[in-house]
C-alpha cells in the first residue's frame, strides 16, 4: 500500500469518528429533544448500574473550544446519574506546587476505582491546548507532554480503565456569538474568562494546536471523537448515544414489582401521623413583601384554629407598631371574640 493509500484510510477513519457531520445538523424542536434526552438518560441510568456491578473504571474527557457546549454535555449525562459513581473533575488553576509536579500527577488522583465513572472538563490537555497557545509553558514541556501522553493512556488502559475522549467543535461565528450571549446573560456572564476572550485572537493558533495534538494523541487504544457542536441539542444528544455504544451494558435496574415501600401495616398502625403532627406544630407561612395586613389576617386564622405561631416574635418586633400590638394580644391568648370565628379555649393546640 502506497503512503497516499495510506493517509487516505487514515482519512477515513477519522471521518468515521466524526460525530454528527455538519451538514447534517438541523434545528430540532424542544419538544423532540426532551423526548430523545430521557431515553437516552434513562439508559445512561442503565450504563450506571453496569459500571457499578461490574466494577468498570471508565474515564471521559471533555475538551474543545470554548463556548462549544462541554458543560452542557456533562450537565445532561449527570442529571439523573449518582454522584457517588459518576462525578465530575474540573480543576482550576494549578499551584506553584502543584507546577512543580510532575505533569499527570495532579490528575491522577481524580481517576476512578472500580465501579465509577469520571467526567474530566478540561484534562491534562491543557497543555497541547491553552497552555501551548498563551505560552504557560516551554516548547521543551510541550514535546515531553507529545512523548508522554501516549504511553500515559496506554498505561491507564491496561489498568483496566475505558479511557473515551471527546473534543467538541464549533464554528468560529457560532463561538462569537455565544460569547455576545454570554456577555448579555448576568447568570452566564461567569463563565467568560480572560482566557475564553483571549481565545477569539487566537482562532488560528488554537486550530493549529488542536491539529497537532490529534496528531501526536489519536492512539489505537483511546481515540479522539469529534463532536460538531454547532447545534447544543443535537451535540448532546449525539455525544450522549456514543457514549453509550462505547460501553456494552445490560439492564441491571430493578424491576417496579421487587420494591415494596413502606413499613408492615403494623408498623405503620403503631406509628404515629407525621401529617397531623406537620399541620398542628409546624405550619410554614410564606409571605412576599411582607404584606402585614395579610400577615396579620393570616395569623389571627392560624391562631383561631388552634396552630401555634413559633416564628411570631420576629414578627412582632419586624411589623408596623399597629400590627405588632394587635398580633401581641392574638399571640399571647387574649383573643378579640368575634361571633364569626369560633375562637378556641386557651391552651388548644399546644
Amino acid at each position: 500500500m502506497g503512503e497516499k493509500d495510506k493517509k487516505k484510510k487514515k482519512g477515513k477513519e477519522k471521518a468515521e469518528r466524526q460525530i454528527a457531520p455538519s451538514e447534517s445538523l438541523k434545528e430540532m424542536s424542544s419538544k423532540d429533544y426532551e423526548k430523545a434526552l430521557g431515553e437516552l438518560q434513562i439508559e445512561l441510568v442503565k450504563l450506571q448500574e453496569w459500571i457499578k456491578t461490574e466494577g468498570l473504571k471508565v474515564v471521559v474527557i471533555f475538551e474543545g473550544r470554548d463556548a462549544a457546549g462541554k458543560g452542557g454535555a456533562i450537565k445532561r449525562i449527570t442529571e439523573c446519574l449518582n454522584p457517588r459513581v459518576c462525578r465530575v473533575v474540573a480543576l482550576g488553576t494549578p499551584t506553584e506546587r502543584e507546577k512543580s509536579q510532575w505533569y499527570f500527577q495532579r490528575y491522577v488522583p481524580h481517576l476512578p476505582a472500580a465501579g465509577e465513572m469520571v467526567l474530566f472538563d478540561r484534562s491534562w490537555y491543557n497543555r497541547a491546548g491553552v497552555e501551548r497557545v498563551m505560552g504557560f509553558c516551554t516548547d521543551a514541556e510541550l514535546q515531553e507532554f507529545y512523548r508522554s501522553c501516549p504511553e500515559f493512556e496506554r498505561m491507564l488502559v491496561r489498568a483496566g480503565i475505558i479511557l473515551i475522549k471527546y473534543w467538541f467543535s464549533v464554528d468560529d461565528a457560532i463561538q462569537e456569538d455565544r460569547f455576545k450571549a454570554r456577555m448579555k446573560d448576568p447568570t452566564k456572564r461567569w463563565k467568560l474568562s480572560p482566557m475564553d476572550l483571549a481565545s477569539r485572537m487566537k482562532w488560528v493558533e488554537y486550530s493549529r494546536a488542536k491539529d497537532d495534538m490529534f496528531n501526536y494523541t489519536d492512539i489505537k487504544q483511546a481515540p479522539w471523537y469529534v463532536v460538531n457542536a454547532d447545534v447544543k441539542m443535537r451535540a448532546r444528544l449525539n455525544c450522549i448515544a456514543h457514549l453509550l455504544s462505547l460501553v456494552p451494558y445490560q439492564d441491571l435496574t430493578p424491576s417496579p414489582s421487587s420494591w415494596s415501600p413502606g413499613l408492615s401495616t403494623t408498623a405503620t398502625s403503631a406509628r404515629p401521623s407525621a401529617n397531623r403532627i406537620s399541620s398542628r406544630r409546624y405550619t410554614e407561612l410564606r409571605i412576599t413583601n411582607y404584606d402585614w395586613e395579610t400577615i396579620e389576617h393570616k395569623y389571627t386564622v392560624q391562631y383561631s384554629r388552634g396552630i401555634p405561631i413559633h416564628n411570631s416574635l420576629f414578627i412582632i418586633r419586624n411589623s408596623p407598631p399597629a400590627t405588632a400590638r394587635r398580633l401581641d394580644d392574638r399571640c399571647a391568648g387574649r383573643y378579640i371574640r368575634d361571633p364569626a370565628i369560633s375562637w378556641p379555649r386557651r391552651g388548644r393546640g399546644t
